[in-house]
């Protein structure tokens, strides 16, 4: 896979990044596509969400568990977001603020600056909130 462009973001290390049990993810930033991938964006414009795939580019190594920020206990790697997975791959979502040509301004942004961006979706769901369940997550916020 390669790259179609990269987030500029106000982060540039990953302490700087809310975690943990109400993080709030309002930072702005812009997604920056290569301008021979633009002609994609077209009609992105009706879309209020957006998911990014992206590469944990500066992540090495990765562990099966891991212990996240939000709860004490470690979990399978699969059942959190951490950086250190066998497949160094991010799935963030966010809002649509607006577009100028290949660029995307965003809210949500939860990823360094300079982060590889794989590929862009729109955001869609019809999983009730009701028939949604946070695992361990839930479990981690009660306590």
């Amino acid at each position: 896979m390669q790259p179609i462009g990269q987030i500029r973001s106000p982060y540039t290390e990953g302490r700087e990044i809310p975690k943990g049990p109400g993080a709030k993810h309002d930072a702005e930033g812009v997604l920056e596509l290569r301008a021979e991938f633009e002609p994609g964006l077209m009609d992105i414009e009706g879309f209020s969400h957006l998911y990014v795939i992206w590469k944990f580019d500066r992540s090495e190594g990765f562990s099966l568990t891991a212990t996240p920020p939000t709860d004490n206990r470690p979990h399978g790697v699969f059942a959190t977001r951490s950086p250190r997975r066998p497949n160094p791959i991010g799935l963030t979502v966010v809002e649509l603020l607006s577009r100028e040509g290949p660029n995307l301004r965003v809210r949500g942004i939860d990823m360094l600056d300079g982060t590889p961006i794989l590929d862009i979706k729109p955001y869609l769901s019809n999983v009730p909130a009701e028939k949604l369940r946070r695992g361990w997550i839930a479990e981690a916020e009660s306590r």
